[in-house]
């Protein structure tokens, strides 16, 4: 029976890499008439696990700044039993917990005082979405950070649009445990037929996921090229590389062995929602704008492993299409702001990516000759981020990467 279950995942995990790899075009002119735009934040931390405010305060923080989708992840739990929290002493958080109490009312707000300090009944992901979510407006999607460790090197991996509860596997490598959490993920897609979505998060926490770990993966489609943790080393060090570098070398990789590419997500990783600055895991750092017919959490998964999205810290695109293997890409132009368009691909033959040319402007219009494998769009932009992290000061968007199509 069990070899049974593994040949079925195995028969899903190769469906995947040829719709995958059939899936790899941005939209048309003619799709994007169809389609929307939708920003959203797919990593996000609540009292539920090591975030310091209640979920619903958070999930309505985002729907205020004009996201449309939100997805609560949570450390190993899935918001659905009965917990309890105690309020800090920190009059920080005493005062956080009275504005709550007050804005939510106490018809909302169960709680009571043990030894003189309150204690707070959690809102469930049931409570939290059918009090915010609004059709078409906003939609919040069910998540979990299923997170694991092998031999204390933190492995997490967040799974979007999760049905039940997934232990961490565990594994007698890094590369094995997240295989397998990997595998649970798909497998529950394959039982439930409802689209989840694995994504490996912030690979550089503790520099802990290696170039070769991540190439060894099967089934994974995404990992975070952006994540707004202070402690996540986005920018990599002397000796390690950059997650942007990494999401390179993992596709050279990944098409010299015939796996779908891997597509680079933006996320917050919020913690803490009372003190603000490069020290602390804030909201609003990173997000994804997908492009998609609507807002629902199967339209969005579809679109996201179509690569039909973007990642940003701050920069708004109007459009990206392709034609004939010509990328489009125009800029939402804030005044006085100027932007850099570089893009990024590997030519044949060769091993590693190279910046193939660089615009200035609001918009650039790119050739994918014939000696041009893939590409992508590294965008940068001269207005400084308002709450930046490491040395990454200026805003940015990633465009994911495409291959040339055969003529």
């Amino acid at each position: 029976m069990e070899i049974f279950k593994t040949k079925k995942i195995i028969l899903f995990l190769v469906l995947l890499s040829i719709l995958g790899c059939k899936e790899n075009k941005p939209a048309s002119e003619d799709d994007e008439l169809s389609q929307q735009w939708y920003k959203g934040n797919l990593h996000t931390h609540s009292y539920w696990s090591d975030g310091d405010e209640f979920p619903e305060v958070i999930v309505d923080w985002y729907k205020s700044e004009g996201y449309q989708f939100i997805a609560l992840s949570d450390h190993n739990t899935v918001a659905k039993e009965e917990k309890w929290i105690t309020i800090s002493e920190d009059s920080i958080y005493q005062k956080a917990f009275q504005r709550y109490l007050e804005k939510y009312g106490t018809d909302w707000v169960i709680h009571k005082i043990d030894s003189g300090r309150p204690m707070v009944r959690l809102k469930t992901y049931d409570e939290y979405k059918n009090r915010s979510e609004e059709v078409d407006k906003f939609l919040v999607i069910p998540s979990e950070e299923i997170t694991d460790e092998f031999e204390g090197k933190p492995l997490h991996m967040n799974a979007t649009n999760i049905q039940t509860k997934i232990e961490p596997q565990g594994g007698s490598s890094v590369s094995q445990a997240l295989q397998n959490n990997i595998d649970q993920v798909l497998k529950q897609r394959q039982e439930t037929g409802i689209p989840i979505m694995p994504h490996v998060n912030h690979p550089n926490f503790g520099y802990a996921i290696h170039l070769n770990d991540m190439i060894s993966l099967n089934g994974e489609r995404f990992f975070e090229v952006y994540n707004g943790h202070p402690m996540v080393h986005n920018m990599g060090d002397s000796t390690r590389v950059s997650t942007e570098e990494m999401w390179d070398l993992i596709n050279i990789s990944y098409l010299e062995n015939k796996k779908p590419i891997m597509y680079g997500l933006a996320t917050d990783d919020s913690h803490h929602y009372h003190k603000s600055g490069n020290e602390w895991s804030n909201a609003g750092r990173g997000w994804v704008m997908v492009q998609a017919d609507s807002l629902s959490a199967s339209s969005l998964i579809t679109a996201l492993e179509a690569g039909n999205f973007y990642s940003s810290t701050g920069i708004t695109l109007k459009s990206i299409t392709r034609e004939n293997n010509r990328l489009f890409i125009e800029i939402d132009q804030e005044k006085g702001v100027e932007y850099t368009l570089t893009f990024i691909g590997l030519r044949n033959g060769k091993s590693e990516t190279e910046e193939l040319i660089s615009v200035k402007g609001n918009q650039a219009d790119f050739e994918m000759t014939e000696d041009i494998v893939f590409a992508r769009c590294r965008i940068t932009s001269s207005k400084l981020q308002s709450n930046p992290i490491e040395r990454i000061l200026y805003e940015m968007a990633w465009t994911q990467p495409v291959i040339r199509d055969a003529q």
